[in-house]
């Protein structure tokens, strides 16, 4: 099984280069995030088209949103408003071989990293805080979960970790956080069980004239899964090449491949 994560930054703008990476790296199941759209709104037919004709989404107009494309039906779906936002933030659904699958689009958490003065990172903890809840009250086996988290959790997560443990996504107080998450859920980050050690990056400002050179970068992509699937996971890669397509996204979608597993 190989499964793709990739905040696409609007799926109606960048529907094309969705439908290329679909085309040329074929994963099964697709997780999108920011796709800024209604769930009607969505290019559902353009990806059914291709062979991915299933499709679970929580949309909004303009702003965020999370949909998972798939080759296989889905048994049954379900969403949380994890900090009562009223945001479509997060979707779930679960494959017919019982594997669950939560994809994610946490709050970025503003600029300032102060939840006295910033209501955005106020916000931001809070999803962390409710996730962690859910998860202790809601552990699973056979389950994956994937999005932009929007924290960059580890020193090679980042290109510079002195100039960034004060920058929003890579503070102390967001990364004890997300371990909190991980740890209730019993998750295992993917990218880190394979490369402990390395810089990894799925994300590059639009700000930086040269983002390829500069390679000022944060990991705020993730793919984990409980251990049962840790187990079967082979490979785990970030194809930094679609960053630069025409039009991009601000972020490099991320593969993970599972051995033995048949949908």
């Amino acid at each position: 099984m190989k499964i793709c994560s990739w905040n696409i930054n609007s799926v109606r703008l960048r529907e094309n280069l969705v439908l290329r990476l679909l085309k040329k790296h074929s994963p099964d199941i697709i997780c999108l995030q920011e796709c800024k759209a209604l769930v009607a709104d969505i290019p559902i037919k353009s990806f059914s088209k291709i062979g991915y004709k299933y499709m679970i989404a929580r949309g909004q107009k303009s702003y965020n949103g999370v949909a998972i494309l798939s080759r296989v039906p889905f048994k049954n779906e379900f969403a949380v408003d994890f900090a009562s936002l009223n945001q479509a933030r997060h979707i779930a659904g679960e494959l017919e071989n019982g594997i669950i699958i939560h994809n994610f689009y946490v709050p970025a958490g503003g600029d300032e990293p102060d939840e006295g003065k910033n209501l955005k990172f106020a916000q931001k903890l809070k999803f962390l805080n409710d996730m962690k809840s859910w998860f202790n009250l809601n552990q699973s086996k056979k389950a994956i979960l994937v999005g932009d988290l929007n924290i960059a959790p580890y020193e090679d997560d980042v290109w510079d970790h002195k100039k960034m443990n004060k920058v929003v996504s890579h503070t102390p107080l967001e990364i004890d956080n997300l371990f909190e998450v991980m740890e209730a859920g019993n998750w295992i980050d993917l990218f880190r069980k394979t490369q402990p050690t390395g810089k990894l990056y799925s994300w590059w400002s639009y700000r930086a004239r040269d983002w390829n050179t500069a390679d000022k970068g944060r990991r705020l992509d993730h793919i984990w899964s409980t251990p049962d699937l840790a187990k079967l996971n082979s490979d785990n890669f970030i194809l930094r090449d679609i960053r630069g397509w025409e039009r991009p996204s601000d972020h490099a979608p991320i593969f993970s491949i599972f051995d033995g597993i048949s949908l």
